[in-house]
């Protein structure tokens, strides 16, 4: 039914945003924008798909804060103090806590994972972790004599296919994807029916990895040429291993008539 609607708009004349604003369904919006040529029309789109995924993340968060409010009324029922503290329950300070306060300081003094792509580059050292592995060597799409040519045609493509998302900036292969949510939306992009991208988590890095990597096999039959532990390891991941994945992404789309290209390029 949705889909239908948004053919019906497409052909009933220019778009409007009180049209656009109607539409609930990420798919559909998707499908727009691939079908739409008009410069005016895919900027209203794209706003429109920003809209819908601000609006979703914050039902969640609403939701979110009702489940823990709700929580919080039951504790107290329960017969839990003001503090929190069950009636039972050891002093915060007593010795059975000083396990949990260890734990807390270790992770007090942990890297904040969103600085990651906002920090300058270090230079390469004995003592920093190793690039990361490419499992797989194929042959690439993309492959061609102007290889800086294609590696910014490439890099655009994914800025223009990631836009709509919240969290999401890319302006190059290695920062801009530490946090794994730059692979998440470029996979939502393509197979929104994958997975929410409003409840990810930009601080659960290995949690972005992972979903974007095996949905990308599950659904795009892309070989995961990054191994999640390696990048876990780097406070950014080494461009040239993020730039041969997302070249076998791109392939794999091109295989399977997602995206129409003439010359095999972005």
């Amino acid at each position: 039914m949705e889909n239908e609607t948004g053919d019906k708009m497409a052909s009933a004349g220019p778009l409007t945003q009180e049209q656009l604003a109607a539409i609930q369904d990420e798919q559909v919006l998707n499908d727009m924008l691939d079908k739409a040529v008009d410069f005016e029309e895919r900027r209203m789109i794209r706003a429109a798909m920003r809209e819908l995924l601000k609006k979703k993340r914050e039902q969640r968060d609403r939701e979110r804060a009702e489940r823990q409010q709700d929580l919080r009324q039951r504790g107290v029922c329960a017969g839990r103090n003001p503090a929190g503290q069950s009636t039972g329950q050891k002093p915060a300070n007593g010795p059975g806590s000083t396990q949990q306060h260890t734990h807390r300081a270790a992770q007090a003094k942990s890297p904040n994972p969103s600085s990651a792509s906002s920090s300058p580059k270090v230079p390469a050292s004995p003592a920093r972790p190793p690039a990361v592995g490419v499992k797989v060597h194929r042959s690439s799409a993309l492959g061609g004599p102007n290889t800086k040519d294609v590696k910014q045609m490439l890099l655009d493509w994914c800025r223009a296919k990631t836009e709509p998302y919240e969290g999401v900036d890319i302006q190059n292969f290695s920062s801009s994807w530490a946090d794994g949510l730059a692979f998440c939306a470029l996979v939502h992009r393509f197979f929104p029916e994958g997975f929410d991208y409003c409840t990810l988590d930009p601080y659960d890095r290995r949690a972005n990895f992972e979903k974007a990597f095996k949905t990308a096999e599950r659904l795009a039959d892309c070989s995961p040429l990054l191994d999640v532990d390696d990048l876990m390891r780097m406070r950014e991941p080494d461009w040239k291993c993020v730039y041969t994945y997302i070249q076998e992404f791109y392939r794999c789309l091109v295989e399977k008539g997602l995206v129409k290209t003439k010359k095999k390029t972005p």
